[in-house]
């Protein structure tokens, strides 16, 4: 039976480790200078090295030639101790342990009872290697603290896991930890190359570089994968038509139609094109990861950058598309499938979501440059920052994509009047640019016909002017974003005012909720009254009989419990409080604000 290659070439020494220098020159500069600890652990993805650099740290402890300058630390391979640890056969020094199946308290205290004979011979080191030491229960690892902490002579523990945060920490004060690194596509390749050419195999750059990118980071896999393609076909060549079959990848032609697809909106193809995948077999998840990586190189490529990992097709193919795509579009799509990736592990209906986000991906025109809605009211100009999008027809805008505050030509013609202006849903015949200008055109239009807010004086206002502009606070209120605010302050009732300019307020004897409320929020509301009547001191409240019978029933009615949808409707007037060009757009497009 042939050997698998990842046990046919796996190496014999330090030098040989791929990747993972920072842990072998210190294993191999502690075994030359006679600093070796009695505990290690190595921590890190699969097929990383962890039970290779057990393996050679037990094989050059134990070499027969061990302490010769020429070898500095490192096992020589050659003589009867090497050649049997490293195969794996039985060693009376070296013991390999699978914590899996054996990691109960009573495995633990039979390795604690093991470690306390001598090793074969005066110059050799009893190594215990535990694979998968984060499958050791906590009994167990509490059994081995002592041995840990204070191991017979010549004895090392070596603990190789992949999930270290599962290790207790009483433990790992105990050894000396390593973290091993993943390996990147490039020292895969690297070693694949290495490993064909030995082989005698001929193959393809472009092959080993979706062998790399399968593998994800483990050498292991990549050898096991390279197997695998070598066992398909008549011919033992590594082509990457015979890596996508084996492997059953998704061809590069099928992401350059997806991408085709978003690029010239055509929407209603995404269903044929899912629906193909999916009678063809495909793991829809391997799709949506390939195109995760797509639109990664798209974007980086439309920043000016130089995407790794890339055939020269698809970086030509992907040069052509890149004007089409905007990064600005890219990076939207890359953040609504971060978003939709946990959910999508756990549907029941993967090929529905994925089918959902190529469709938003294609209506990404559907959207309205804020830049547009400032010019629209007058604002815009060179100056003006980048361009934000807001999603139109689902009526979602980012708050925090907006300004931090208006251009002062804006800010007098956005008034309270012409953002309350009714608006129309516009027509879905027009562009969003011309929707933006009616939009604009409207607002300021209601502006100009509506009379402007009456201008504050020091007099004392009568009673009936007062009454007659009593919701003028409430407005006043409410733009400053303090919504439940105005809603109790619309609940009161003006009873009389002194010539000294004292308001008293009257509310239901039956209810002071919202008399409790304005009380609780005086310098508010005093402020909301001296902005609309300049001569009001003062005010009170008090209960009146009259002012239950003006207030109207449906204001008398039970006090409404405060719900997810008040507290974000405050949310979104503060908003809109704090950026009258915000308000405007709101009001104008009809969007909803999400913070």
């Amino acid at each position: 039976m042939s050997l698998a290659l990842a046990r046919k070439y796996r190496p014999r020494n330090f030098a040989t480790v791929a990747v993972q220098s920072h842990v072998a020159n210190t294993l191999k500069g502690a075994i030359a200078r006679g600093r070796v600890a009695h505990g290690y652990l190595l921590c890190g993805p699969r097929g990383t090295g962890k039970t290779t650099l057990a393996r050679v740290l037990a094989m050059a402890l134990n070499c027969e030639r061990r302490g010769e300058p020429e070898l500095a630390g490192e096992p020589c391979g050659e003589c009867q101790s090497c050649q049997r640890i490293w195969s794996g056969s039985a060693s009376l020094d070296v013991v390999e342990i699978d914590a899996a199946s054996n990691g109960g308290v009573a495995d633990a205290r039979e390795l604690r009872e093991r470690a306390m004979y001598a090793p074969s011979g005066d110059d050799r080191y009893k190594v215990y290697i535990i694979d998968e030491a984060h499958m050791l229960s906590r009994d167990a690892w509490n059994a081995l603290l002592k041995v840990l902490e204070e191991p017979p002579p010549r004895v090392v523990f070596v603990f190789a896991t992949t999930e270290a945060q599962k290790v207790l920490p009483t433990v790992i004060s105990r050894v000396q930890r390593f973290d091993l690194k993943r390996i990147g596509p490039s020292e895969i390749r690297e070693r694949l190359a290495a490993v064909l050419t030995q082989e005698g195999v001929p193959f393809e750059l472009d092959a080993l570089s979706m062998i790399a990118a399968a593998a994800d980071g483990g050498l292991r896999d990549a050898l096991s994968l390279t197997d695998q393609v070598l066992s398909l076909g008549d011919t033992a060549d590594v082509t990457a038509e015979h890596v996508r079959v084996a492997l059953g990848l998704v061809p590069e032609d099928e992401f350059l139609g997806l991408l085709d697809i978003i690029a010239e909106r055509r929407a209603a193809d995404v269903f044929p094109a899912v629906q193909r995948q999916v009678d063809g077999g495909v793991d829809l998840q391997l799709l949506l990861a390939g195109l995760g990586r797509m639109l990664r190189a798209l974007m980086a490529m439309g920043l000016g950058g130089t995407p790794p990992e890339l055939s020269e097709r698809m970086r030509a193919e992907l040069e052509q598309r890149k004007k089409a795509l905007p990064p600005s579009d890219v990076l939207r799509m890359l953040h609504a499938l971060l978003e939709l990736e946990p959910m999508y592990r756990k549907s029941g209906q993967p090929q529905l979501l994925l089918e959902t986000l190529l469709v938003r991906f294609a209506l990404l025109d559907r959207t309205v440059e804020l830049e547009d809605v400032l010019k629209g009211f007058g604002a815009g100009s060179h100056d003006d920052p980048p361009p934000r999008r807001v999603a139109h027809d689902s009526r979602v805008a980012s708050a925090h994509a907006l300004p931090p505050s208006p251009p002062a030509a804006i800010a007098p013609a956005l008034s309270s009047a012409a953002l309350s202006a009714p608006y129309t849903l516009p027509s879905p015949s027009r562009t969003a640019s011309q929707q933006v200008a009616a939009a604009a055109a409207a607002a300021q239009t209601s502006a100009n016909a509506l009379p402007p807010r009456r201008a504050t004086s020091g007099a004392v206002p009568s009673l009936e002017q007062v009454k007659s502009n009593w919701s003028a606070v409430s407005d006043t209120i409410r733009q400053n974003g303090r919504g439940m605010l105005a809603q109790a302050v619309q609940r009161l009732v003006p009873m009389q005012i002194s010539a000294e300019g004292a308001l008293v307020l009257g509310h239901d004897p039956n209810d002071d909720t919202f008399s409790k409320a304005v009380d609780g929020a005086r310098p508010d509301v005093l402020a909301a009254l001296q902005t609309c009547f300049g001569g009001i001191r003062a005010f009170s409240v008090q209960a009146s009989g009259a002012a239950a019978a003006v207030v109207p029933q449906a204001s008398r009615a039970p006090t409404k419990r405060l719900t997810a949808h008040d507290v974000q409707q405050q949310r979104t007037e503060q908003l809109a409080a704090k950026d009258p060009l915000l308000d405007a757009a709101v009001k104008a497009l009809d969007l909803e604000l999400l913070d």
